[in-house]
């Protein structure tokens, strides 16, 4: 949930210490658990309002609170972004979900003072074959950024695995992605958004480097047409500027001595 941004100068992604990385890790697993029953029920004829629903009351059962409600002033505990919508929709019980319709859903959580942040996506019923490949490549580059979270690697050694993530996809695929402009990922720990900026393309070898207990949410967004965007007069919701279909997904990761740790499972 942030635009792009300059990359600073810190010499060193900021580090967690060992408890500190489990205490993000049990944030991260009440958001997996609230995308998880979130996922299970969405189908079609529900409202996005009603996930929303379902997802502030899995966080506030476990004892956590939604990062994004009130977050400047955002009105849910999650995003939910349909076909076109990038990120940041707004959840409404005028939005009905329909079968064939591809669904984003980005979730936050804070625990104890500590942030977890993931995404999914996913198809209402079903995937049509464009869609199963636009999710399954979005799936794939933040595989390959989560992957390049090791000792050694640098902030944007990151990014230009995501997207070389994207364009192994397409040749998988047989088919191209546009990589959205100015949105990606960021740090975090006490706070949801923090520097750095990670973006979801570029040249290696550049920004602070990954050390021990440096934490990150990777955020690859990939459309079935063009890379720019445009935002609605909610002045939230992000969708396709050519209508195209979108897709994100997300974990919160750490560099950890034995290599990348998810900090966002169930």
């Amino acid at each position: 949930m942030r635009a792009l941004a300059r990359l600073r100068t810190r010499r060193v992604v900021p580090q967690r210490t060992p408890g500190e990385l489990d205490a993000m890790a049990a944030a991260g697993a009440v958001v997996a658990a609230a995308l998880k029953a979130v996922r299970s029920a969405a189908v079609a004829g529900v409202s996005s309002l009603s996930l929303d629903e379902i997802a502030e009351s899995v966080i506030r059962d476990a004892g956590a609170t939604p990062s994004f409600l009130g977050y400047h002033g955002y009105p849910a505990s999650i995003c939910a972004s349909v076909n076109d919508r990038v990120v940041h929709g707004i959840p409404s019980a005028a939005e009905i979900l329909a079968p064939a319709d591809l669904v984003s859903i980005d979730c936050g959580a804070i625990l104890d003072g500590w942030h977890g942040d993931a995404a999914i996506t996913f198809g209402v019923a079903a995937l049509t074959p464009a869609d199963e490949a636009l999710s399954g490549a979005t799936k794939a580059s933040l595989e390959a950024g989560i992957a390049a979270m090791v000792v050694g690697n640098r902030l944007t050694d990151v990014a230009h695995a995501i997207e070389t993530g994207t364009r192994a996809a397409e040749i998988r695929y047989q088919r191209s992605f546009g990589i959205v402009e100015g949105y990606g990922g960021h740090g975090i720990g006490r706070q949801m958004h923090m520097d750095p900026f990670l973006p979801n393309e570029g040249a290696p070898g550049h920004g602070p480097a990954l050390a021990v207990g440096s934490v990150l949410a990777i955020e690859p967004m990939l459309t079935l047409g063009t890379s720019k965007t445009t935002v609605l007069g909610d002045k939230w919701t992000v969708i396709t500027a050519d209508g195209s279909r979108a897709a994100h997904w997300e974990h919160t990761v750490a560099v950890t001595e034995n290599g990348p740790r998810i900090l966002t499972l169930g």
